[in-house]
């Protein structure tokens, strides 16, 4: 089969095609025939070495396919009712010397791997898997968005964003968003935004917007460029949660401006560590 594998880190020049071996898949796996991959901004922290991974390893933490083989010993409630045939979706790390989602076959944890309904796409489902769950711990998780809170959702246009964005409006909560180019401030308007905002002083219109309160929530994964805006965009006792780095990684900060600038919370999560009991 073919598949994408990283011998060092560096850029895109360090993916190779290469000629591999399907794997087979041991207890509690499942062996799926790739029908589509879906392509994160993360792959590039795993390519460039942002995310520490032990070469060679293999790209891609979600796809669509069918399944092609089961591994002995799925048992349990969660990972029962596979069979080959089966037309799945599924997120997942490759580890070193694993294949990622980017190959012709791959080999995934039963327990992370969910069915596709007939009415969605292999497209549609390789694409929301690994967004969807980001934008839900961090609506569910990170912050609890309530009836009544006012967040801002930077690069709101993206694929977490626009999630993020529908899931909190439906919440109940006012969205003040944010885009980088006309088109994008369009569609994430009509993906529910209440306000979109470009990047430029957005921290001086948020606090207009809120009759100088502040947000209760930023949702930031665009990171270095929009850190020091986004602090300054909350109000008391909010909470900056820092989920990606697009611009690139935050330097380190005095932990002490958290405390004039109104008490503050940040956290930087990531989505392995709430779906590691699943």
């Amino acid at each position: 089969m073919k598949a994408i594998r990283v011998e060092r880190t560096g850029g895109p020049e360090v993916l190779e095609l290469i000629d591999a071996e399907p794997a087979a898949p041991r207890a509690g796996q499942l062996a799926v025939r790739v029908a589509v991959a879906g392509v994160n901004y993360i792959d590039t922290y795993h390519r460039s070495g942002s995310y520490p991974q032990t070469p060679p390893f293999g790209l891609g933490q979600e796809g669509a396919g069918v399944i092609t083989a089961i591994g002995s010993d799925i048992t349990g409630a969660d990972v029962t009712g596979f069979a080959v045939g089966d037309r799945v979706a599924w997120w997942h790390t490759p580890l070193a010397g694993d294949n990622g989602s980017y190959a012709e076959h791959v080999v995934v944890n039963a327990a992370s791997t969910v069915h596709v309904p007939d009415a969605v796409s292999d497209e549609i489902a390789a694409a929301v898997l690994l967004q969807g769950l980001t934008a839900h711990y961090l609506i569910a998780s990170s912050y609890p968005v309530a009836a009544g809170d006012t967040v801002l959702v930077h690069a709101a246009a993206g694929g977490v964003g626009l999630l993020l964005t529908q899931l909190a409006k439906a919440r109940g909560a006012r969205v003040i968003a944010t885009a980088s180019t006309a088109e994008k401030r369009l569609l994430a308007k009509d993906n529910g935004a209440d306000e979109v905002l470009g990047y430029d002083d957005f921290a001086a219109e948020v606090r207009r917007l809120t009759d100088g309160v502040g947000v209760s929530v930023v949702y930031d994964g665009v990171g270095k460029d929009t850190f020091d805006d986004s602090l300054a965009s909350l109000r008391p006792r909010g909470l900056l949660a820092l989920y990606g780095a697009s611009s690139g990684q935050v330097p380190p900060f005095d932990l002490q401006r958290l405390n004039p600038a109104g008490s503050l919370f940040v956290t930087r999560p990531t989505l392995a560590h709430h779906v590691a009991t699943r």
